[in-house]
């Protein structure tokens, strides 16, 4: 083959560009919407009742609690969290080790479709080190999970002050 298409070539390649065209165009009418994906969120994935507690000792961590649910067709998995504002955050939970219940870092939370789980005090729970300034009772923090993959999924958590209700 050379470098240049001859003219019947060009005219195949043309005719089939347009083919091509008229088929994508045929199957798009004005009620069709594609899915975009937003950054951020992932579909399907319902976070409520997010809050983050203040420490009641100022610089010890903080700790974010939240229901989640998933309604899509494939599981995730949350593999990590992070807090803006913080200096870390990671996904805790509570387990026995040595005979005694102890908290420490959660391996990866499946979250299979169509079923829920509550990050709540004495289980999973997202422990924030090191919060910077503007944390306050009465405001608002923005908490990203880490979704196995890859994608991330933020939503806001209202903050509260250590004695009020978790």
């Amino acid at each position: 083959m050379g470098k240049f298409m001859s003219r019947a070539g060009m005219k195949r390649a043309a005719l089939g560009a347009l083919i091509g065209l008229s088929v994508a165009a045929a199957g798009c009418d004005e009620g069709d919407v594609e899915a975009v994906p937003v950054e951020g969120v992932v579909a399907g994935l319902d976070v409520t009742n997010a809050r983050l507690v203040l420490p009641p000792v100022s610089g010890n961590p903080a700790a974010v609690y939240f229901d989640v649910a998933y309604n899509g067709e494939r599981g995730v998995s949350i593999s990590g969290a992070e807090v803006a504002g913080a200096a870390s955050a990671a996904v805790h939970d509570m387990m026995e080790y040595n005979f005694e219940m102890t908290m420490a870092e959660a391996g990866p939370i499946a979250l299979p479709g169509g079923e829920s789980k509550s990050f709540e005090p004495g289980g999973l729970h997202v422990m924030a080190f090191e919060l910077g300034e503007g944390f306050e009772a009465g405001g608002t923090a923005e908490v990203t999970l880490r979704i196995s993959g890859g994608q991330t999924h933020t939503f806001e958590a209202e903050i509260r002050e250590a004695g009020e209700e978790r």
